[in-house]
C-alpha cells in the first residue's frame, strides 16, 4: 500500500475502440478502466503498434473494446490495497490485453490504462518513453515462448539470464529482425545460448547489433534456407521459435530441425496439415497467457487464467528490470508517427500492408 496522494482522474477519455465491425475508430467520452485492488492506473505517454492490433478486431470483433497492447506512461493512481514499490509519477512501461472481450474498457490506445504493477517496468533514464513503449509485448511473449514449461522450457536446462547454459546450443529465431525476435536474440545470448536467426539481408546489421554473431544470420529468401540452417547447426537443431508463422516459415522451421526432431514454438495457430513431422512438438503461445487473466477468445486462442504463468512473468519482469537498468537489453528501432491517437490509424494500415521492416511503429499521446 502506498501513501502517495492520488490525483483526481477524469471521468472519461479519448481512445481508439472497435466499431460495430471490429475496425478501429477514434472515440471521445470513453469511460476510464476502473481502479481495482492489486492494480494501478497509468497515464499513457507513448504507445507501440503490433500486428495483433488490427488482427484482433477482424478475427474477434468486440464493438466498443479499447484497442492496443504496448505502452509507456506515468503512474497516475494506485489502489489503497495494491502492494507495490512504485510511486505516483514513476515512468513505466508494459503491456495490456487490448480488444479484450472480457475487459473491453482497458487497452493501450487510450489516455489511461489499468495494469498489475508487478508486470510494469520502470523506464531507465537513458531510455526514451517511445523506446520503452516497444518492450511490453515482446518481453511477455518471450517469457511464454522461451521459459514456460509447455514451450521451449529453457528453465529446465537451465538457460536463463541468471543461470546461463553451461553447454551452449543453437536456437532458431525465425524472423529475427521483428521486435519480438530482436529481444529473443538478446535474451538467448544472455542465457548462454547460440541464436541463429533468419531475416532480410538489409536487417543483418540490426540483428548483429542485438547479439547475432557472424554466420548466425541467414537470408530468409534463399531457396535453401532450411538446408543452410541445418548446415550451420550441424543437423542438431532441437529448438525453433517462429516469430513470423506463415506457411513458408512453418515449413522452413520443421525442415531445419534435426533428424530426431525437437520443439517448435509459433506465435499463431498452425494448421495440422502444416505440422508435417511427428517428432516435432509444437506449441502456440500468446503473450496474454502471462497476464493471469482468462482469455475469452475462440477457435483455439482462448485460455484460462494461469497462476503459474503469471508467477513466471512476474519473475522474469524483475530480471528484465535489472537487465534494462544495467544497459544489457536494447530496444527495437522505432519509427515515430505523428498525430497522436489519430496517427495510429495510419500506422495500422502500414502494418497491414507489410511495408514495415526492422522498425516498430510508435506514437506519442
Amino acid at each position: 500500500m502506498l501513501t502517495d496522494s492520488t490525483p483526481m482522474l477524469p471521468m472519461s477519455q479519448t481512445a481508439l475502440i472497435q466499431d460495430d465491425n471490429g475496425a478501429p475508430r477514434l472515440a471521445v467520452d470513453v469511460p476510464l478502466p476502473s481502479l481495482k485492488a492489486g492494480t494501478v492506473i497509468v497515464k499513457t505517454v507513448a504507445i507501440a503498434l503490433n500486428p495483433s492490433d488490427y488482427k484482433m478486431g477482424a478475427a474477434f470483433p468486440t464493438p466498443g473494446a479499447i484497442i492496443g497492447m504496448d505502452f509507456s506512461g506515468i503512474v497516475a493512481s494506485i489502489h489503497p490495497d495494491t502492494k507495490t514499490v512504485l510511486h505516483i509519477g514513476d515512468q513505466v512501461c508494459g503491456m495490456v490485453h487490448g480488444s479484450n472481450p472480457s475487459d473491453p474498457t482497458n487497452g493501450a490506445f487510450a489516455e489511461y490504462i489499468r495494469v498489475r504493477p508487478e508486470l510494469l517496468l520502470r523506464v531507465p533514464r537513458d531510455l526514451s518513453m517511445e523506446q520503452a513503449a516497444t518492450l511490453g509485448v515482446g518481453l511477455m511473449t518471450n517469457v511464454m515462448a522461451l521459459w514456460a514449461g509447455d514451450a521451449l522450457a529453457l528453465e529446465s536446462v537451465p538457460a536463463t539470464p541468471d543461470s546461463p547454459a553451461e553447454k551452449p546450443f543453437p536456437v532458431l529465431v525465425y524472423g529475427g529482425s521483428t521486435a519480438t525476435g530482436t529481444l529473443a536474440t538478446q535474451l538467448l545470448r544472455l542465457s548462454g545460448l547460440e541464436p541463429i536467426v533468419t531475416c532480410s539481408p538489409r536487417n543483418f546489421d540490426l540483428v548483429r547489433a542485438r547479439g547475432v554473431a557472424d554466420g548466425e544470420a541467414v537470408d530468409y529468401m534463399r531457396p535453401d534456407v532450411a538446408d543452410e540452417i541445418k548446415k550451420r547447426t550441424h543437423g542438431k537443431l532441437k529448438h525453433a521459435y517462429d516469430c513470423i508463422t506463415d506457411p513458408a516459415s512453418v515449413a522452413h522451421c520443421y525442415a531445419a530441425l534435426g533428424r530426431t526432431g525437437g520443439k517448435y514454438i509459433s506465435l499463431e495457430m498452425v494448421e495440422e496439415k502444416l505440422r508435417t513431422r511427428r517428432v516435432v512438438r509444437h506449441k502456440f503461445v500468446l503473450g496474454y497467457e502471462g497476464l493471469g487473466e482468462d482469455v475469452l477468445l475462440s477457435r483455439g486462442y482462448e485460455s484460462s487464467a494461469d497462476a503459474e504463468k503469471l508467477a513466471l512473468a512476474v519473475k522474469y519482469f524483475a530480471v528484465f528490470q535489472r537487465l534494462l537498468d544495467q544497459g544489457k537489453l536494447k530496444t527495437h528501432p522505432t519509427q515515430k508517427l505523428e498525430g497522436g491517437l489519430s496517427g495510429v490509424l495510419q500506422g495500422l494500415q502500414l502494418l497491414n500492408s507489410g511495408s514495415v521492416s526492422g522498425n516498430k511503429l510508435v506514437v506519442t499521446i
